[in-house]
């Protein structure tokens, strides 16, 4: 068998690890976010593990993320957010996926599903609370209150949860945290004076997970911090484990004449006779066109730096006049954990302005997910 060119290792075992760190810090249930393909780490196997480790529920944006997810027999709680006109709620209500509502279109879509198919629907409702995205808008609550606490009390739907998003989670002592609190709170009372008391109230993503636990209420909802990303990078890792390492194999090694120029456009010119190293990978795979002459990685116990223009599908890193001890096949950690001084996603996204959720979402389907370390539901009995 063949060695893939390129390879996203996941650790399920750090994802098991982080969600005890999330469970402890925040003393809630969790509801495990697996949206985007679980931020590029693969939903299903990552749903799984979560799953074996104690999360609650699962939270992705789109239905048919939820649908697939039901395909592979995950038979828990999942809660869906986020639907365009004419999103199949008929399927979800099928389904029992549970519905996250934004606006009264939304919730007569999914009662006119719920009657034509005779079961009752599921659904959370989404406040919009300061963020000014999805959710119910402020000038719409009221109708909106009365009009699902009336198909809740026929019994059309059943009211689940009611949830918000943080605009500032990672700024922890942001005053505007606690006001989306305060707001939320009042929309779950107006619900309760109706007589839809929600089961379920939830708002706190992976920051306020771990550093606000008084915005915990019955669940929270992480994301990045499940996959051992910290959110709130100036306060620490909060002892979470990076969960991907992305690996390639030396596909050529071959000399480079002083004063020759090195991939497109020839932006790297040889300073002295040297030796190179081709890797398949390249943005096409998630590696950003402008780490170009930014980008370190990890061969053995060296650090070599990548030189001239990443491609579409490969990325050249200049060895040296030695060629460093380097052979075709050889491993190359492209970012890891960073444990034993690689390269690591924060790293890329520190080069290139960004953030390290865009970095690890955005590794593409060429590149082969390998899982290691799966836990088991005994495991979870055993935290």
């Amino acid at each position: 068998m063949t060695s893939p060119a390129l390879t996203a290792t996941v650790d399920l075992g750090a994802i098991a690890h982080n969600l005890d760190v999330l469970r402890d810090a925040s003393d809630a249930a969790v509801m495990a976010v697996v949206k985007a393909d679980a931020y590029g780490h693969g939903a299903v196997p990552v749903a799984r593990a979560a799953l074996a480790a104690g999360a609650a529920e699962l939270g992705v944006a789109h239905i048919t993320e939820a649908l697939a997810l039901r395909a592979a027999g995950i038979d828990a709680p999942i809660t869906a957010w986020l639907h365009t006109p004419g999103a199949d709620f008929g399927a979800a209500v099928a389904q029992n996926i549970e519905v996250a509502l934004s606006s009264s279109a939304q919730l007569d879509a999914v009662v006119a599903a719920a009657r034509r198919s005779g079961v009752q629907a599921s659904v959370t409702v989404k406040v919009d609370t300061g963020l000014n995205r999805s959710g119910v808008a402020v000038d719409e609550w009221d109708d909106f209150a009365e009009k699902i606490a009336k198909v809740h009390a026929e019994g059309v739907v059943v009211l689940r949860g009611v949830m918000c998003h943080l605009a500032r989670g990672d700024e922890p002592d942001h005053p505007l945290n606690s006001e989306q609190a305060a707001r939320l709170d009042a929309a779950v009372a107006d619900l309760t004076r109706l007589g839809a008391a929600p089961e379920v109230v939830h708002m706190a993503n992976s920051p306020a997970a771990l550093t606000r636990p008084d915005l915990a209420r019955d669940m929270i909802r992480p994301g990045i911090a499940m996959y051992g990303r910290t959110p709130v990078p100036e306060r620490g890792d909060f002892g979470l484990v990076p969960a991907m390492t992305l690996s390639a194999r030396v596909a050529l090694v071959k000399n480079v004449a002083a004063g020759q120029g090195v991939s497109y456009s020839q932006t790297w010119i040889a300073p002295r006779d040297t030796v190179v190293a081709v890797v398949p990978a390249g943005y096409a795979d998630g590696v950003p066109r402008l780490l170009s002459g930014r980008l370190r990685v990890r061969i053995g116990e060296r650090l070599f730096d990548s030189i001239g223009r990443i491609c579409m599908d490969q990325l050249v890193i200049d060895l040296g006049p030695d060629g460093g001890g380097v052979s075709e096949g050889d491993e190359v950690e492209l970012f890891g954990t960073g444990r034993h001084g690689g390269p690591t996603a924060k790293d890329w996204a520190d080069a290139i302005g960004t953030i390290d959720y865009e970095i690890v979402s955005q590794i593409g389907n060429r590149v082969v997910r390998q899982y290691v370390n799966a836990p088991t539901p005994d495991d979870a009995a055993g935290r």
